[in-house]
């Protein structure tokens, strides 16, 4: 009796390509299964079920009969294959075969994608910076500044002065392209702060100087992605009318601003916290440059391939990540969608450094032998309700999805990763100011 034929091919780093042959004898035996379990369900006028004649199944269901042998077939070989070479893919196998042959031996090939096979390097001993960010007085004050805004409040400017930037402005406009009026180009006491860039290009900047009650003609060109064709790049002129104008009125840095909170007796409570609250944001800062250095570092010394099916889902995650970002900032779904998608090849690089270091970590934990316990499980959401200020068991329930417990597993062991590379590195700490922290 022939056996089952193998053949594997590395058709690159991350990609093989398996051509199998299945003698007759084991084809034939299953095509005779499924014609037997078509003869059970078929209906034909004139048979009774599971009494109809091979011949009469072949002529009516052969077809069928011969896609589901065939896809009994491979299903079975693909994966006996996979398993018995201890070969795991990561996409989707790209099938090809010519169907079946009567006393032809059935042929198929499956290309597939694999994780790159590699030895990390040069991830111990290496030189880092670390920033330490150190809080200033200046800081402090413009933390307050930016609380303070949230509770300003919004009073009409009385005195006859000219608009400037930061104010507010109520105003009718109507627009025009090319003579003709437009809905979309027309509203009523709408309320616009000059400077904020929510407007078109060029239209806040042209009401700096105008008072209450002055009518304005602005000319503005649309830019040229802009989302309503007909408008994109095209000249539109505006008649706007200011109705009044407003300005923000600060509270003073005085006890009497804290009776806002319910936390603090007194001013001096509140500045400490603001201290330690930005303490708390450097310190985070600090650590996701610290590890975007270290991930810059294993990239530059560990060249490989990455599959690409990775690629194209990292892209896919960061495309519907803007989107809900998008649709969630008030634009409208199908626009967001469209936008998104139109991102597919700036998203390309980005995505491709993201698969690299999730795949150098992988290999590093697996070297090391840093292996993610339960134990480390349980700390780490007992530390995520301290820092929530949640009950455990409530922040337990949330990972018991079996997706999001092997995303959290991922995460703690990038962390184990992270630390192992920081304990056996040479690290320098560089000291900055948190005016000069940019999260890189």
């Amino acid at each position: 009796m022939s056996e089952v034929v193998v053949k594997i091919e590395d058709l690159s780093p991350v990609k093989k390509k398996l051509s199998l042959e299945i003698p007759w004898n084991e084809v034939k035996n299953e095509l005779d299964a499924v014609y037997h379990d078509v003869g059970k369900k078929a209906k034909l006028k004139g048979f009774r079920p599971g009494k109809i004649p091979r011949k009469v199944l072949e002529t009516y269901f052969k077809d069928q009969a011969e896609q589901e042998t065939t896809t009994n077939m491979v299903n079975k070989y693909y994966w006996q294959t996979l398993e018995d070479r201890k070969i795991i893919p990561i996409s989707q196998p790209e099938i090809n075969q010519e169907g079946i042959k009567e006393n032809t031996n059935f042929a198929f090939t499956a290309s597939f994608e694999t994780a790159p096979e590699f030895e990390p390097e040069n991830y111990k001993g290496i030189d880092l910076e670390k920033e330490e960010f150190k809080i200033t007085d200046d800081d402090i004050k413009k933390r307050i500044d930016e609380i303070r805004q949230m509770f300003a409040t919004m009073e009409e400017v009385k005195e006859d002065r000219a608009a400037v930037k930061g104010d507010f402005v109520v105003i009718d406009f109507d627009g025009s392209l090319n003579g003709e009026s437009y809905e979309e180009l027309k509203a009523e006491s709408h309320f616009l702060e000059i400077g904020s860039g929510k407007f078109v290009p060029g239209f806040e900047e042209q009401l700096i100087g105008a008072k209450k009650e002055e009518k304005r003609e602005i000319k503005v060109t649309f830019p040229a992605d802009y989302h309503e064709s007909k408008l994109a790049g095209q000249e539109v002129v505006f008649n706007v009318f200011v109705k009044s104008i407003r300005a923000k009125k600060l509270p003073d840095n005085d006890d009497s601003f804290i009776k806002n909170f319910e936390k603090y007796n007194t001013f001096e409570e509140f500045e400490n916290d603001v201290r330690a609250s930005l303490e708390e944001k450097n310190q985070q800062m600090a650590k996701v440059n610290f590890h975007d250095t270290i991930t810059e570092k294993l990239i530059k010394e560990n060249d490989f391939e990455v599959p690409p099916s990775l690629v194209e889902r990292q892209i896919y995650y960061m495309m519907a990540d803007n989107q809900r970002r998008m649709i969630s900032a008030g634009i409208d779904e199908e626009q967001a969608m469209k936008f998104s998608l139109k991102m597919h090849d700036k998203f390309k690089d980005d995505a491709e450094k993201i698969v690299k270091s999730f795949l150098l970590l992988k290999k590093i934990a697996e070297k090391e032998s840093l292996l993610v316990e339960e134990n480390d499980i349980e700390k780490y959401l007992q530390d995520l309700a301290v820092q929530h200020k949640r009950d455990y068991e409530s922040i337990k329930k949330m990972y018991d999805d079996e997706e999001r417990k092997e995303n959290l597993k991922m995460e703690i062991m990038q962390k184990k990763v992270f630390d192992f590379i920081e304990f056996n590195a040479n690290i320098k700490t560089v000291e900055k100011k948190d005016a000069d922290m940019e999260v890189k």
